[in-house]
């Protein structure tokens, strides 16, 4: 194992939290990664890893040179990429909003898979739960505004969103016209990852107005919030691509249109601490290109 690979073992390790983990992330038995770090330690001769029965934590020497292998690595990737090093390769692990996923992502993977065939990708749907560094992913797709301050985050569209109801709804509550008339309605309630349902939101002469309505069900889940608008459990607040077939067929409706919803940000997430890649900054520019081509197509769907 040569310098520059004990350094991204080191990094890795330091990052997961775990030599097996690490080990695995890059392809190595765990007696490798175990060996490697024992001769890093001695050719620099001092500890850098506190080791427990439940997870692997830096030493004050080891957080400093942790942060000296990060400058050093991306120095090497840069200088390499300048090079014309080839095209980027290697593995490249992304969390993704599921429903996003699938309408703006999926449709095209294939083009970035037949641009950069080099390039593994690792796809999950961990959500909320996910950490960056501690989980060893290299970027989050993601809606709605940003939680963790101490992650980057790029924009990469914005979305009209839309308040929806199913004919049935409306037959037994009556058309809303009015925000602020809209007792005797209910809504479904979406918790996303939080543990009380939000409230709907309204633009009124151009202030965002929320109001908290009765529900009798709460979901955590996009597709399912749709599935029970759609069912007549109340209203719904989503972004117009997720409803888009169903007010062609007629199973929803658009209501109280006048007053919109906030449009919704869609972010891509990575770590300050690490440095991007290639391969990541590639990834990021081919998933804001496949936005705004599809968005294109949605007009309807596109905040300005």
């Amino acid at each position: 194992m040569d310098r520059f690979d004990a350094m991204r073992l080191f990094v890795r390790i330091v990052e997961r939290q775990s030599f097996s983990s690490a080990a695995a992330d890059l392809g190595v038995p765990r007696s490798t990664a175990t060996q490697g770090i024992k001769d890093l330690e001695t050719r620099l001769g001092v500890r850098l890893l506190q080791r427990t029965t439940r997870q692997v934590r830096p030493t004050v020497e080891g957080e400093t040179y942790y942060q000296q292998c990060l400058s050093i690595l991306a120095d090497v990737e840069d200088v390499e990429s300048g090079l014309g090093a080839g095209p980027p390769k290697g593995l490249l692990k992304v969390d993704l909003h599921g429903s996003l996923a699938r309408h703006f992502i999926f449709p095209g993977l294939h083009r970035f898979i037949a641009a950069y065939p080099q390039v593994e990708l690792r796809l999950s749907e961990g959500g909320e739960s996910v950490d960056l560094v501690r989980d060893g992913v290299d970027c989050l797709l993601r809606s709605g505004s940003l939680s963790d301050r101490s992650a980057i985050g790029r924009q990469i569209a914005l979305m009209t969103k839309g308040t929806f109801a199913s004919p049935a709804y409306v037959a037994t509550f009556g058309l809303p016209t009015r925000p602020d008339r809209l007792q005797g309605h209910r809504s479904v309630g979406f918790s996303g990852a939080k543990d009380e349902a939000m409230p709907l939101r309204f633009t009124v002469k151009n202030k965002i107005v929320p109001i908290a309505l009765p529900s009798i069900a709460t979901v955590t889940s996009p597709e399912s919030n749709v599935a029970l608008g759609r069912l007549g459990l109340g209203l719904i607040q989503v972004p117009r691509y997720r409803v888009r077939d169903d007010l062609l067929a007629g199973t929803l409706v658009e209501v109280l249109g006048d007053y919109p919803p906030p449009p919704l940000p869609v972010h891509v997430v990575y770590s300050h601490r690490r440095h991007v890649s290639a391969r990541l900054r590639v990834f990021i520019d081919w998933m804001a290109t496949e936005f705004a081509t599809r968005l294109a197509e949605l007009p309807e769907c596109r905040s300005s």
